[in-house]
C-alpha cells in the first residue's frame, strides 16, 4: 500500500452537462417565438376581417337606401359580412389552438429540462460519494496493515521505553508518507494511549480513550482482517480537528487470529480532504448548486460552501429510495445518492447530496 493511495490523487470530476440545457433554452426560445408570431397574425386577420365587416355594414346600409335596385348588392355585402365571421371564427381558433399546443410543448419542455437538470444533480451526487468511499476504503486497508507493524506489535505485547521510542519513530515515519492523517495511535486494551506518530505535536500518550465509540467497538473485533470506521466527529485531544478514525486490533504475533493485544487508531485528517471533494464537483454556475456529505442522519459532514458542518441537518426526502431527486417547498432541488460502498468498505449510510437554488 503505497502513499500515491490516499486523496493526492486527483480527483475524478464530472463535466459541467450544459448541452441539455442549451437545447431547452433554445427550443423554449424558438416555442415562444412561434407562438407571438401566431398571435401577432391572427390579430391582424382580425383587424382585417373586422374592416370587411364594417365595409359589409356599410354596404347593406348603402343597398337599403337604393331600395330595389340595391337588393342584387345587398346578397353580396351579407355574403362578405358572412365570410368576415367566418374568417374571425377561424383566426380565434387558431390562436387559441396555437396558444395551448404551445403552451403545453413550452411546459412539456421545462418538464424534461428540470428531469435531465435532477439526474444529472444525481450522478454528480453519486460522483461525490463514489470518491469518498474509494479514499475511505483505503484508510480501512492502511489500518489493519499497519496493525502488523513489527515495531507497533513489539509496543502493544510489551510497552517498555524503547519499544514506545521505536513505535512512535516508526508511526512518525508513516505520517510523513501519508499525509492525509493528523495522528496515529497505539492503545492499550484498557484504551490508554501508549505511542502517537506526532507526540511533538499532540501530547496525547497516557491519555485513555476507553469511552470513544470507536475504541469500544474495535476492542470486539474477531480478527486482524476486521477495521472500525467511525463518523466524522471533532477530536478534543487533537485540536478539536475534524477527524474520522479508522481502528484496528493489534494482535500477538502479527497475526490475524492471534490474541488482542491493543488497538491501532488512525484519524483520517478530515475537514481538508473532504472538502477537496466536494469542491471538486463540477457544477455549473447558473446551478447555484451547495454539494454536500452527510451522514445516516443527514447530518452535514461535508459541504462547498464551508457551512454548517458537524452542526447542520438536512431534512432529506427519500421515499424509501436510495437515489433521486425533488423540489423542496421553496422550490429549490434536491439531488442525493446513498453510498454504494467500495471494495469491502461497506460505507455508513453517507449520503452524497446537491441542493440547487430555486
Amino acid at each position: 500500500m503505497s502513499a500515491a493511495l490516499g486523496l493526492k490523487s486527483k480527483p475524478v470530476t464530472t463535466e459541467p452537462a450544459n448541452d441539455d440545457s442549451d437545447i431547452s433554452a433554445l427550443i423554449n426560445r424558438l416555442t415562444a417565438e412561434v407562438n407571438q408570431i401566431a398571435v401577432d397574425k391572427t390579430k391582424s386577420i382580425q383587424q382585417i376581417t373586422n374592416q370587411m365587416k364594417m365595409l359589409a355594414l356599410n354596404a347593406l346600409i348603402e343597398s337599403s337606401r337604393a331600395g330595389a335596385q340595391g337588393a342584387g348588392f345587398a346578397v353580396v355585402a351579407q355574403e362578405v359580412r358572412g365570410v368576415g365571421q367566418q374568417v374571425e371564427t377561424i383566426a380565434r381558433e387558431l390562436e387559441t389552438q396555437l396558444t395551448k399546443r404551445t403552451g403545453d410543448l413550452v411546459a412539456s419542455i421545462e418538464r424534461m429540462s428540470q428531469r435531465s437538470r435532477g439526474e444529472r444533480m444525481m450522478d454528480l451526487s453519486l460522483n461525490a460519494i463514489e470518491l469518498i468511499d474509494r479514499n475511505l476504503y483505503e484508510r480501512t486497508c492502511d489500518v489493519r496493515w499497519w496493525a502488523t507493524d513489527s515495531a507497533v506489535v513489539d509496543c502493544a505485547a510489551s510497552p517498555a521505553p524503547a519499544a514506545v521510542a521505536h513505535a512512535s519513530q516508526r508511526l512518525g515515519v508513516i505520517l510523513g508518507a501519508y499525509t492525509v492523517y493528523l495522528d496515529l495511535w497505539l492503545c492499550d486494551l484498557d484504551g490508554n494511549v501508549i505511542a502517537n506518530g506526532r507526540a511533538d505535536r499532540f501530547r496525547v500518550v497516557g491519555q485513555n480513550v476507553a469511552h470513544t465509540k470507536w475504541f469500544r467497538e474495535a476492542k470486539t473485533l474477531r480478527s486482524g482482517d476486521d477495521y472500525v470506521a467511525g463518523d466524522v466527529e471533532n477530536q478534543p485531544l487533537l485540536g478539536n480537528a475534524q477527524v474520522a478514525t479508522y481502528c484496528a486490533s493489534v494482535r500477538a504475533g502479527g497475526e490475524a487470529h492471534g490474541a488482542p493485544i491493543g488497538v491501532l487508531a488512525i484519524h483520517f485528517d478530515w475537514e481538508p480532504q473532504a472538502r477537496a471533494i466536494v469542491q471538486g464537483v463540477r457544477v455549473g454556475d447558473t446551478d447555484k448548486a451547495r454539494v454536500l456529505l452527510v451522514d445516516s442522519h443527514f447530518r452535514v459532514i461535508a459541504a462547498s460552501d464551508g457551512q454548517g458542518i458537524l452542526s447542520e441537518r438536512i431534512p432529506l426526502s427519500l421515499d424509501g429510495q436510495r437515489s433521486g431527486f425533488y423540489n423542496d417547498r421553496t422550490g429549490a432541488m434536491i439531488a442525493f445518492h446513498a453510498t454504494p460502498g467500495y471494495e469491502t468498505y461497506r460505507g455508513l449510510g453517507w449520503y452524497g447530496v446537491i441542493v440547487c437554488g430555486a
